[in-house]
């Protein structure tokens, strides 16, 4: 009879890679500045009114806040989709395309960070046979924009899977998202643990049925916009199995609520999503 494998899912944002506040500020306004310059540059259609540029911002910023409420009950609002909903909204014929491609070149050039310690925890989670995979919440940007960050950062390698809710019917906290990653590694919730810094990272691991989960505390120096944006939709108390402030931390209690792989994998790494 096959087991189960024991598996560790990790969220991405605040997780294992974040900005500095102040980068992070202005990497969010970036995001409604390059909306409001396809806004500005789409065509008006006939009877639309005539908006000046901030009230196109606020316009795209008000979707953005409909988009995190929706992720936080499991609905996928992409980004092509918040650009179409705003161009429907403000009367403007937009092609979410030319603002994918200026979003594309920004995230590109963003300075994202790695967190303290993802690399050494990653790398000896492999090592000792657990499978490991991905599960992000992409509301501002595609998962195909993320990759490439992913694996300038040196991360990629260390996944065996990685699952961007804009490439699924749903997004976290809905279980189907969690489980997806699971199936992909050969794992089941049982054998799982996650760990993630929101709510929809702990209430949906909680709803997918995970051994359990790990709230962590040590990247939670969020920019204002991005604080705000995330603070609006939630309201929710996170009741977490474990909290720490330092992957360096996470080994010792995986191996403590997993146990021990019984056919660790090469050590060499893992396949590239």
């Amino acid at each position: 009879m096959k087991f189960p494998a024991a598996a560790v899912t990790f969220d991405l944002w605040h997780t294992l890679i974040y900005l500095r506040p102040r980068a992070e500020e202005r990497y969010v306004q970036q995001q409604s500045a390059l909306a409001a310059d396809v806004l500005e540059s789409s065509p008006v259609r006939r009877g639309g009114p005539r908006l000046g540029r901030e009230a196109l911002e606020e316009a795209f910023r008000k979707e953005r806040v409909r988009a995190v409420a929706a992720a936080d009950q499991g609905r996928v609002v992409t980004v092509a989709e918040q650009i179409a909903h705003v161009g429907l909204a403000t009367g403007r014929k937009v092609d979410p395309e030319a603002y994918l491609a200026l979003l594309e070149r920004e995230v590109a050039r963003t300075p994202f960070l790695r967190a303290s310690g993802a690399i050494s925890t990653l790398r000896e989670l492999r090592k000792e046979g657990y499978r490991v995979a991905l599960v992000s919440n992409t509301v501002g940007e595609p998962g195909a924009f993320l990759r490439p960050v992913l694996h300038h950062l040196g991360l990629d390698r260390w996944f065996e899977t990685c699952v961007f809710s804009d490439e699924q019917p749903c997004t976290k906290p809905a279980p189907q998202i969690f489980r997806t990653a699971l199936r992909a590694v050969g794992s089941d919730p049982a054998h799982a643990l996650h760990v993630g810094d929101g709510w929809g990272d702990i209430e949906g691991a909680r709803r997918a049925g995970y051994r359990s989960y790990v709230y962590f505390l040590g990247l939670q120096d969020y920019g204002p916009s991005y604080r705000a944006l995330h603070a609006a939709a939630k309201g929710h108390q996170i009741v977490a199995d474990h909290r720490i402030d330092h992957l360096g931390a996470l080994l010792p209690l995986v191996r403590r609520l997993l146990g021990h792989p019984k056919s660790p994998p090469s050590p060499t790494g893992g396949n590239r999503p």
